[in-house]
C-alpha cells in the first residue's frame, strides 16, 4: 500500500517505521524538504521523502499526525490530490483545537469533505506504536467514521504494525470519544503516574 506520513514526529515515525517494515510504501511529507529533521527514518525500506502535496499525490492512504491546529493549512496544500482516498486523523485536541472547531477530525471533514476519513492511531502513546507488543500478545487499537472503507484500511494498517485488533467505534459522532479514550490513556500513563508502558486490551468471557 502506498502511505503518506504527513507529520513524522514521535507518532508519524513510529507508524512510517512499522509500515514500512510490513512492505508498505511509505512517502514523508514535509512543508520544507531542506529542514527536514527526521532523517533517521529514511533508513527505513520503501521511504522516501517528498512535499506535503507529492506525498499525498503518490498515496493511497494518508495519515495526519501534527498539531490539531495545523489541520487546515494542511489541507489546503494536499486538497487537489485527495479526492476519493483515504484519510486517517491520528491527531488529539488535547491542548490546542483548530479554529473553529471542537477536534482536528471535524475540521478535516470539512475541508476534505471528497476523502474517506477516519480517526485512528490516537488512542495511546507513541510508545506503543513503537512496540505493541505486550508479553507475546498485540494491544488494541480502535477506529471510528463513516467511512467503511477508511475503517477497513485502518484495521488492516493496525495488525500490519503489530497491533493484536482494530475495533470499530462507530461512526463520525463517535470520533470524540476516541479522543475521550487518549485523554484516559494520558491521565493514567501520566497524570496518574502509572507509566508510559501501560495499554489497552479488550477481552471478552
Amino acid at each position: 500500500m502506498k502511505i503518506a506520513i504527513i507529520g513524522t514526529g514521535n507518532v508519524g515515525g513510529a507508524l512510517a517505521t512499522q509500515w514500512a517494515k510490513a512492505g508498505h510504501q511509505i512517502f514523508l511529507g514535509t512543508r520544507d524538504l531542506s529542514k527536514f529533521e527526521d532523517k533517521h527514518l529514511l533508513e527505513n525500506p520503501n521511504t522516501s521523502l517528498h512535499t506535503l502535496a507529492d506525498s499525498a499525490k503518490e498515496a493511497e492512504v494518508i495519515l495526519i499526525a501534527v498539531v490539531p491546529q495545523a489541520s487546515e493549512s494542511i489541507a489546503a496544500q494536499i486538497k487537489p490530490y485527495v479526492s476519493g482516498k483515504i484519510v486517517i486523523d491520528a491527531m488529539n485536541s488535547v491542548r490546542t483545537r483548530p479554529e473553529g472547531f471542537n477536534n482536528s477530525f471535524d475540521a478535516l471533514k470539512h475541508f476534505l469533505p471528497e476523502t474517506e476519513i477516519v480517526k485512528c492511531f490516537n488512542s495511546t502513546g507513541f510508545e506503543n506504536m513503537q512496540n505493541p507488543v505486550y508479553k507475546g500478545e498485540g494491544i488494541d487499537m480502535f477506529v471510528a467514521g463513516n467511512s467503511v472503507k477508511g475503517k477497513e484500511t485502518a484495521k488492516k494498517l493496525a495488525l500490519d504494525a503489530g497491533f493484536g485488533a482494530c475495533w470499530d467505534f462507530g461512526g463520525d459522532d463517535k470520533t470524540a470519544l476516541l479522543e475521550a479514550f487518549a485523554l484516559s490513556w494520558i491521565n493514567l500513563a501520566i497524570m496518574q503516574g502509572h507509566g508510559r508502558d501501560m495499554a489497552f486490551k479488550i477481552i471478552r468471557r
